[in-house]
């Protein structure tokens, strides 16, 4: 199924950003057409909302610092069917979205994540990589998923994520996500992605401290409690009757972590 077909509602794409004046203008202007882009400006000091309201994008503001409060406030902000997180710091093209709705759309998945692959020096710190491997090998004891990744970039439908209760607002929002799925009995799969170096300094996993800070939030939600708030599978939809979808990601019904903002 081709998204952009008057079928499907307008995607929702949610964008934390917390000082991202230089990569927004990149990141805004490779937003899939129709799609809507949800900058949730988390107390940036560089006129970054400014900057998102003048290309055209919808501004929510989070005075609650975390990247994990700007991507809820930003789910509860959008309105469409479909929702997808990307980061804001030009390190992913959401232009690669594309195919992620396409198969939650289809039936073939309900939560797809983007599978990050380095294009270039410096695109992934070392110590980033090597907290998401370690995050990786316990996200796999503990969801049963094998996934290479806890990336930001990932599509669902709104409110079979809602459904979940999400309740971390720091870094650890991404991997509750999976887990609260994976617990829910949800279809995870990926999708390689290339991963370009950022624009401007990372505000968390750019040093030893702040991979730690991640790593920590983390390893908090891999030991909490089994289940959410009542959440559970998507209900079935309709098998699509229009283009079929790009080939499926490269894991079905596995995860595997990381954070590399």
């Amino acid at each position: 199924m081709n998204v952009t077909d008057s079928t499907l509602t307008t995607v929702d794409v949610v964008l934390p950003c917390l000082d991202e004046a230089l990569a927004l203008p990149w990141v805004l202007e490779r937003m899939p057409a129709g799609w809507r882009a949800i900058v949730v400006d988390n107390g940036s000091s560089d006129g970054s909302a400014e900057i998102a309201a003048g290309l055209g994008a919808h501004v929510v503001r989070e005075e609650r610092r975390g990247f994990g409060a700007a991507c809820h406030a930003g789910l509860l902000a959008a309105e469409a069917e479909f929702i997808c997180f990307c980061d804001c710091d030009a390190t992913l093209d959401p232009g690669g979205l594309v195919p992620f709705v396409e198969e939650v759309a289809a039936g073939r998945a309900d939560l797809v994540l983007g599978r990050r692959r380095p294009q270039g020096r410096g695109a992934w710190p070392a110590h980033a990589r090597a907290g998401n491997l370690a995050l990786a090998r316990m996200t796999r004891r503990r969801t049963g998923i094998a996934l290479h990744d806890l990336g930001p970039m990932r599509a669902a439908r709104r409110d079979a994520l809602l459904s979940l209760g999400l309740t971390d607002r720091r870094s650890g929002y991404p991997l509750e996500m999976v887990v609260r799925a994976a617990d829910a009995g949800w279809r995870v799969a990926e999708r390689d992605v290339p991963y370009l170096p950022r624009a401007g300094k990372s505000k968390v996993t750019g040093t030893w401290r702040g991979t730690w800070h991640a790593v920590r939030d983390m390893r908090g939600v891999l030991t909490a409690p089994a289940g959410g708030a009542g959440a559970t599978a998507p209900a079935p939809q309709a098998a699509p009757t229009s283009q079929p979808a790009p080939a499926a990601p490269s894991a079905a019904t596995g995860a595997d972590p990381e954070a590399g903002r």
